[in-house]
């Protein structure tokens, strides 16, 4: 038989031209029907695909119309794909060996933002932030926010409702680095006996987030997926209840939590109706001045700039009312602030104020160590030789300030060099320094490995530093030029 004949053969259609058939799936009934060469499905998966309507496939059209039909009309890659993606290895291994597959389009998930610690989290639904793999349930496959498609075997996914999932592969509480080992297995990894599918929302879901949450236990329960549930979800009764369930969370090993509006629809994106929050700690600094508003705060206090008896300086810009931006503390007065955590330089991340501390007193911060003289040179404390020549004078001449902002390029990155307190991380792959002149500030990102340190602060003061993982070089450096330009639309400019 010739391929063309065979292709008719495989063409034969189980549905004739304008016909529907309703197929069982595993927690609701879908309808396939048939417009010319165009096969769809109502189940979320075909709905959701990216290709053209006549080159989708699903489950329910393969298991009606068969592999062959379906290969052969949608062709080879597309079905063989699809195939690939739900049955991964036929039950034990996936042909992936464990690599990560790019699907045509990453997933349009919902992601958080960082509690602020002045925000009030009462009545917001409050669940425990799970350090898993973010796992996007398509109705057939799990892909990841990035749009790679994770191997699971066929025993841990049959179960599950083809309706569109979002949630985390979760082994537990401070297993991280097993549950990675084990996705990135593949299907054939027989420890996915030990991981759960943990679910918090159903993006397509009709409703706000109560509805949606409703609409997963619903289907997960008509499914009876062993390995999978629906993560539990409370309401917050204030700061107090948050504090409390926070210290709970973390004292068995968990990360921390996630708070969700009520009633709120699901966002592609980054969003301020999911915010995330971890430890904070409370400790004390001596107020050394006062950075002024900008924005609606213009004519008041911005931010504090305070130090702590280490000698670290940082400004602390959040948890004010308005009365206290209008009369802040004193230069001199002692804080109490909260913070998150310190980078390893130990500075405070996300600091807020609390209040200003009458009940105690911090030591003057010690001055900084006096480098030790280099051999054959004069002590720190003496005065420097005298240049030796006029070339040697000329070298200490400072060099030409840089050129206006019309004459720069719209990116110049500075030159790479390894020195300085990040060094550990790598060689510098990428560096930028800004400046605000209408604010007197400066902004500086170097990226070394998949590190990325920005520095930022007053002009003249050490400023503050924060240090971010991005987990991949790649990663921190498009993250760190996106930083960049942003700060740049907002009045900075670019210097050597």
């Amino acid at each position: 038989m010739d391929d063309e004949a065979e292709a008719e053969e495989a063409e034969s259609p189980a549905l004739e031209d304008g016909d529907s058939v309703e197929v069982e799936g595993s927690s609701s009934t879908y309808t396939l029907t048939r417009h010319g060469n165009v096969y769809m499905c109502t189940c979320p998966a075909w709905r959701n695909q990216s290709l053209g309507v006549d080159l989708r496939t699903c489950k329910h059209l393969r298991a009606y119309l068969g592999d062959e039909h379906e290969a052969v009309r949608c062709g080879a890659t597309s079905a063989s794909r699809a195939a690939t993606v739900v049955r991964g290895s036929g039950g034990g291994g996936g042909s992936s060996g464990g690599r990560a597959v790019k699907k045509e389009t990453a997933p349009p998930v919902l992601l958080a933002h960082k509690w602020e610690v002045d925000h009030d989290p009462t009545g917001w639904w409050m669940s425990e932030k799970l350090d898993g793999i973010r796992a996007y349930w398509d109705g057939e496959t799990f892909v990841s926010r990035n749009g790679n498609v994770f191997y699971a075997p066929d025993w841990f996914t049959t179960d599950l409702p083809a309706d569109t999932l979002d949630g985390e592969l979760w082994v537990g509480r401070k297993m991280f680095n097993k549950t990675t080992s084990i996705v990135r297995a593949g299907a054939a990894n027989a420890e996915w006996r030990s991981v759960q599918y943990v679910i918090f929302d159903a993006p397509n879901a009709k409703g706000g987030f109560e509805d949606r949450i409703a609409h997963a236990k619903k289907v997960l329960e008509r499914a009876g997926a062993p390995h999978a549930r629906v993560l539990e979800h409370d309401p917050c009764a204030g700061f107090a209840h948050l504090r409390e369930e926070l210290r709970r969370i973390e004292g068995l090993g968990g990360e921390g939590l996630m708070l969700r509006r009520p009633g709120s629809k699901y966002e592609v994106g980054r969003s301020q109706t999911l915010l995330k929050v971890k430890t904070f700690h409370d400790a004390e600094a001596r107020v050394v001045g006062h950075s002024p508003g900008t924005g609606r705060h213009k004519g008041r206090l911005g931010a504090l700039i305070c130090e702590l008896p280490s000698g670290i300086q940082f400004n602390v810009g959040t948890g004010f009312k308005d009365a206290e931006r209008e009369n802040p503390v004193k230069i001199g007065a002692v804080i109490t602030f909260r913070y998150q955590e310190l980078t390893e330089d130990g500075v405070p991340r996300f600091p807020a104020w609390v209040g200003e501390r009458i009940d105690v007193d911090l030591p003057a911060a010690a001055p900084p160590p006096k480098p030790a003289p280099i051999r054959g040179e004069a002590p720190s404390d003496e005065a420097p030789p005298p240049p030796k020549s006029k070339q040697a004078a000329k070298a200490k001449v400072p060099p030409p300030p840089p050129p206006p902002p019309d004459e720069e390029a719209e990116e110049q990155e500075e030159p790479a060099d390894d020195d300085g307190p990040y060094a550990k991380y790598g060689a510098v792959a990428w560096r930028q320094s800004l400046v605000n002149d209408d604010e007197d500030k400066f902004w500086k990102i170097e990226v070394r490995g998949t590190h990325h340190f920005a520095t930022f602060g007053k002009n003249g003061s050490p400023g503050q530093v924060r240090l971010s993982n991005l987990g991949v070089a790649s990663a921190a450096k498009s993250d760190a030029e996106k930083r960049a330009m942003q700060k740049r639309k907002e009045g900075y400019r670019i210097v050597k």
